[in-house]
């Protein structure tokens, strides 16, 4: 195996690691709680912070510590104008509507062939967690942790195979750490997305605050939007004036986001050159290189073996 193949290796390998020891750490706490109040662990916002705690705040030191052994590259740090951070956001929000419309049809077809429900886990954390849970774990570290993983600590060091290789192995690699059909499609969108903004900056910040935002917008917004939305509908005669305006405000900045994002994906975006001047090392079979390894076959295989455990396939 060639040196770049080995490094790729090892990042397949951290990922996996990635993936494998929080479950280690939740099957910990959880037996230690059980000790103390077994019906603790049945409050699905226990649950979410609980995972919270395993999938970000534990793992982090371990899985820098592993990253931290290959190599990196510096970005050169660039300021983005009001105006572009606004059509970012816009981008960032269609990339997820987009996304998720993939999504439901490719499930729903899956689920009717196969006479079951395909799970989406996201929505089941959304609609039985608290709303501030919600705004904690899913609007706040949710972002700031999984821009870390899959953003800086992966593309700082695969630029130097180039942008559009990082670029691709970033949307990857997000899109199968959830591990289910349902956020696949619009994780690998905004996951490609992320990426390239983060290249483009080279401030993770500007990831960041684009993930907070969609996860925002998708979570604890869409929880009030459907609760007035339900209020309206069954009070239609008296609807209140504040479920009125907070449908009203969602449904103007979700059809503001559509509009300025589809004509920015379609007018300035689908010709975008991505700048190599990073690449340092090129490999004639990119994908070949990066994915053929022990280490990614093993962490593609165990996600795969994840979203189709989803499906109840087997």
């Amino acid at each position: 195996m060639d040196e770049n193949r080995k490094i790729f290796s090892r990042i397949g390998f951290n990922y996996l690691a990635l993936a494998l020891i929080p479950i280690l750490f939740q099957i910990l706490l959880v037996n230690i709680i059980a000790l103390w109040d077994v019906t603790l662990i049945r409050n699905t916002n226990i649950q979410t912070v609980l995972s919270s705690l395993t999938n970000y705040l534990l793992i982090l030191p371990i899985f820098m510590y592993l990253m931290g052994k290959i190599e990196s590259t510096p970005i050169n740090k660039k300021n983005l104008s009001l105006k572009t951070t606004i059509e970012y956001f816009c981008i960032a929000l269609t990339l997820m509507w987009i996304g998720n419309m993939i999504g439901l049809i490719i499930t729903t077809i899956i689920g009717n062939t196969l006479t079951n429900d395909v799970i989406n886990p996201i929505e089941q954390i959304i609609q039985n967690s608290s709303i501030y849970v919600n705004l904690l774990v899913i609007s706040i570290l949710a972002p700031i942790f999984e821009e870390l993983f899959f953003r800086k600590l992966l593309i700082d060091r695969t630029i130097k195979y180039g942008a559009k290789l990082s670029i691709f192995l970033s949307a990857l690699i997000f899109a199968l750490f959830h591990g289910n059909l349902s956020q696949f499609f619009y994780a690998f969108l905004l996951g490609g997305f992320f990426a390239f903004v983060y290249i483009k900056t080279g401030k993770i910040i500007y990831s960041i605050s684009l993930h907070a935002f969609v996860n925002f917008f998708g979570s604890v917004a869409s929880i009030f939007f459907s609760t007035s939305l339900s209020n309206i509908t069954q009070n239609i005669n008296s609807a209140n004036i504040g479920d009125i305006g907070i449908v009203a405000t969602y449904l103007i900045i979700l059809l503001f986001a559509w509009i300025v994002g589809l004509n920015a994906i379609f007018t300035k975006y689908d010709k975008v050159e991505i700048n190599e001047s990073k690449r340092e090392i090129y490999l004639e079979k990119p994908i070949v290189t990066s994915l053929l390894n022990i280490g990614m076959i093993l962490f593609i295989a165990y996600h795969i073996f994840r979203i189709v455990m989803t499906l109840k396939i087997i």
